[in-house]
């Protein structure tokens, strides 16, 4: 019910089901095509806790869900808000809205390689740690494990014409089965063996009704396969226009693979093989010529082209330099960017005193190391302004130090840690290799350092003006340790569910009050009391961890509910002693149940706070 109820708010948000021509996802994004993009509610969209980021790129509207996204999709399909709903409406001229050559390209390239993102770096991650594993002795390139594995993360590869012609075919509105069977005949065995026999003789004898064929290997290829499925839509709809409808589901796809397979053969395989290659040696002359900018570059401006979509415009290059020059020198200047903005969020995470900015900046970092830095980007980083800046600036001095090294890849995967396996060349463990440990080492270190002494997000900032009249102090309960609380051992009052602020492991037995106020309620068991200041502020004090079992045992009330109480004046006794021994965490929770009334929480910097010490505030 939850991912359904947010679909329905986003479709509603977007113009509803009459304005969507398509939608799919990739790891952390919807990616809506539109008819217009001027109805869309992006302030609503924007504000919905669910939501992480919205991002106009081109024509596409990109929704930043984060790790769930592919359930909020599944609820938007289930709506009969998907692709293969409104492949017709993508043809309706009346709303069309104009795009750039370029907006239209990346929007082509981005529908047809998100749907296996997932596999494609998995297989990225299976081909790395297999590298790895051979270096360091685990396993034998003989061995069976090694060649199950291999096939495993090689299949993807090896496929490709499969799989690109089923995702370009509907990215193209044709039929993706039929995309699909082209792409098999490019990598028909009987075309392998001609391919080798072609070779082998130094020539070829094979002709298509006069015409001299030319044999390419295309397992593994990219681009011939994506023009071949573009040719086949072209030819699916055009018949589809004259043939009859009695006879068109028959003779279309016929008609399609009588034309496109030879086509494909004589000329979009030979020339897009051509462009293929020119393509991967003038990136590589670019390369040679000044490989450390090349790497400044790329490591400043990777996250900002990721931002805006315009990433995906790279990647068939970088799959392109893997199938023709055996690896790519562009991916290994990324590592560096990506873990630029992990070591941002890292730093956000060790210097914030947010218990929500903290719980969010965790779950990014966690993300970040497998390559998905979307949530680090959009919910932490960019937010705050500076991160993002440290993490595009370690970036740049990270990817200067691979660029350097010359370092490659050898198999491809998305952009992570696991690039850094990705990276050891057939021969074993070399300065290459090294260099990219050492930039991304170096990115990561910078970009956290930074944010940790420099990048104290904006509203933290805010929250430490003392000189601001609307905050409202709250003292200290309890003589003990700070502590964050994330740290607290219970997921009701860790999760921030019930408020935010502190925890504190007490060192003395007594509960004093914090502020002038009232006491809404305390427990029967004496072990929590609720008060309320008299500006407002809904508080919980909360002595330990389940507690509540020792039914009042070790506690002593001073008071009772509908109490007035001023600041300092003793509330409850404990026996901690008694606690502990009962087997009881002493974690006691203090939290502002209202938080969300207020624009900041400030928590004290300190570890260790005594009765009536400043802890925390609240500011309007």
């Amino acid at each position: 019910m939850k991912y359904q109820s947010l679909a329905e708010f986003i479709i509603d948000s977007v113009g509803g089901n009459k304005n969507i021509k398509s939608v799919n996802h990739c790891a952390t994004r919807l990616r809506f095509e539109l008819k217009n993009n001027s109805i869309v509610n992006k302030k609503v969209l924007h504000d919905h806790a669910d939501i992480i980021m919205v991002v106009e790129s081109g024509s596409q509207l990109q929704i930043v869900i984060g790790n769930t996204v592919s359930e909020v999709f599944q609820a938007i399909e289930a709506s009969g808000a998907t692709e293969e709903m409104f492949t017709d409406r993508v043809e309706d001229k009346g709303d069309k809205v104009k795009e750039s050559l370029f907006s239209r390209f990346i929007n082509v390239v981005s529908g047809i390689f998100t749907p296996f993102l997932g596999v494609l770096a998995a297989s990225g991650i299976m081909k790395g740690l297999l590298a790895l594993a051979v270096v360091c002795g685990i396993i034998s390139e003989s061995s069976g494990a090694y060649k199950i594995f291999s096939a495993a993360g090689d299949a993807l590869f090896y496929f490709f014409p499969l799989v690109l012609g089923y995702t370009a075919g509907k990215r193209f509105g044709g039929s993706p089965f039929l995309s699909m069977v082209i792409g098999g005949a490019l990598m028909h065995p009987s075309m392998i063996a001609a391919f080798e026999a072609q070779l082998q003789s130094g020539g070829t004898s094979d002709t298509f009704f006069g015409i001299p064929v030319t044999y390419i290997n295309y397992a593994g290829s990219v681009i011939p396969v994506i023009f071949a499925s573009w040719l086949s839509s072209l030819v699916e709809k055009n018949c589809n226009k004259i043939l009859p409808s009695a006879v068109k589901n028959l003779f279309t796809p016929f008609i399609a693979l009588a034309v496109v397979v030879p086509f494909s053969f004589l000329l979009i395989g030979p020339i897009a093989t051509w462009l293929s290659q020119s393509m991967a040696n003038a990136f590589l002359a670019a390369y040679e010529f000044a490989p450390a900018v090349a790497g400044i570059i790329m490591g400043a401006l990777w996250q900002v082209c990721v931002m805006f979509g315009l990433h995906w415009g790279l990647v068939p290059v970088m799959l392109n330099n893997v199938t023709v020059l055996g690896h790519d020198i562009m991916q290994p200047l990324l590592v560096p960017a990506v873990v630029g903005q992990l070591g941002a969020a890292l730093g956000v995470f060790l210097k914030t005193k947010d218990s929500k900015l903290k719980a969010l900046s965790g779950s990014a970092v966690s993300a970040a190391i497998f390559g998905i830095t979307e949530p680090a980007v959009y919910g932490v980083n960019l937010p705050n302004r500076k991160p993002f800046i440290f993490g595009c600036i370690a970036g740049a001095v990270g990817g200067m130090i691979v660029g350097s090294f010359h370092g490659s890849i050898y198999s491809f995967g998305l952009t992570s840690f696991f690039t850094l396996a990705q990276m050891i060349p057939p021969t074993g463990m070399d300065m290459t290799v090294w260099g990219g440990i050492i930039g991304t080492l170096v990115s990561l270190t910078l970009s956290t350092v930074l944010t940790l002494f420099f990048g104290l997000p904006k509203a933290e900032q805010v929250m430490i003006d003392k000189n601001d009249n609307s905050e409202i102090i709250i003292q200290s309960p309890l003589t003990g340790k700070v502590i964050n609380i994330v740290e607290v051992n219970d997921p009701t009052f860790s999760s921030g569910l019930l408020g935010q602020g502190v925890g504190i492991i007490p060192t003395s037995g007594k509960v004093v009050a914090p502020f002038n106020g009232v006491i809404s309620s305390l427990f029967s068991s004496k072990h929590a009391i609720n008060m309320v200041s008299d500006d407002g502020v809904e508080l919980l004090i909360h002595v330990g961890i389940n507690t509540v079992r020792l039914n009042g045992e070790g506690f002593i009330a001073h008071v009772k509910s509908g109490d007035s109480v001023k600041a300092g004046e003793l509330l409850l006794e404990f026996d901690i002693d008694f606690i502990q021994k009962a087997g009881y965490l002493l974690d006691t929770p203090v939290l502002i149940n209202n938080s969300d009334s207020y624009n900041a929480i400030r928590l004290t910097e300190e570890d260790k706070v005594t009765c009536n010490a400043f802890l925390m505030s609240a500011n309007k």
